[in-house]
């Protein structure tokens, strides 16, 4: 009978880890790095040097110049000329200030759109890139650079229906803070602490439980850690699924950017656990081999 509350404790320990990992994880990210403006703009300002990023920038901005010139039969030529002269100018630190400048007015987007009751696209505006790639492209004596169009041209990060699925989560998880994170510490402490108190009369019997519940937590922390990675992934493929194609690319480094985190937290979590893990169970079979040793 024992044993077998003790497996069941066990396996609600497992599941409520399984939850509250990948739920901490996700609450201190919102907390710590969507909702702060500054971290948002350094997790995504190394992506000015991305080349799927470039190319986003570069085809967008191009595109939109090309709507405003009629060449006859050399467009393709001037188009081309253009697309180079955009991404060669992608290359410099005037694209580095400008890719951050926009990312700083997109976190705003970002927040209005996660705090808002209606359904908006994320987007980062493209408008500050392009007036520098204008200004720099005149300056350097650059054909058709005058008909560079300094309008809304965005790369799109969330959809609008997508954005309204993650509202409420995204709320929820800010009132969380970094609270689930306390509470799974808790749960994880209390489930040791309760095992050695009720592990039965004499100082090995409570070691013997204590290690037990250590290696169920440390399984549990590793499981958790890979549902969480599991959930970056998911979410990663049903949110790309809806940006227009030929944002995708760019779409996609800044998502990678924004979840680095996310993901190195689960990979660390999961080898911490795993760890914590192996070595209750080795120091229980020890302990085990002493008790029963000449």
């Amino acid at each position: 009978m024992r044993t077998n509350l003790s497996t069941a404790l066990a396996a609600v320990v497992l599941v409520l880890l399984a939850v509250l990992v990948p739920l901490s994880a996700l609450a201190a990210w919102v907390d710590l790095e969507i909702d702060n403006t500054d971290r948002y703009v350094a997790a995504v300002a190394p992506l000015a040097s991305d080349p799927e990023v470039r190319n986003t920038v570069g085809d967008l901005i191009t595109d939109a110049t090309m709507q405003q010139i009629e060449a006859g039969a050399l467009q393709n030529t001037v188009r081309d000329f253009l697309h180079q002269a955009v991404m060669s100018f992608t290359t410099t630190d005037a694209f580095q200030n400008a890719w951050n400048a926009a990312n700083r007015t997109a976190h705003e987007a970002v927040t209005a759109a996660l705090n808002g009751n209606t359904g908006e696209a994320v987007i980062i505006d493209l408008a500050p890139v392009t007036e520098q790639v204008k200004r720099n492209l005149q300056e350097n004596g650059v054909p058709f650079a005058d008909r560079i169009p300094v309008q809304h041209t965005d790369i799109t990060l969330i959809s609008a229906d997508r954005a309204d699925q993650l509202r409420q989560s995204f709320r929820l998880l800010r009132a969380g803070s970094v609270w689930p994170a306390v509470g799974t510490v808790v749960l994880a402490a209390l489930t040791v602490v309760v095992a050695h108190v009720r592990g039965g009369p004499g100082r090995r019997r409570s070691a013997l439980a204590a290690l037990s519940a250590t290696a169920v937590t440390g399984f549990g922390f590793a499981l958790g850690a890979l549902v969480l990675r599991a959930v970056v992934a998911v979410a990663r493929a049903r949110v790309l699924a809806e940006v227009p194609d030929g944002e995708t690319g760019g779409a996609a480094a800044v998502y990678d950017a924004l979840t680095s985190s996310l993901r190195t937290t689960a990979w660390i979590v999961f080898g911490t656990g795993l760890a914590i893990a192996l070595g209750a169970l080795l120091g229980r079979l020890w302990a085990l081999r002493r008790s029963t040793g000449p």
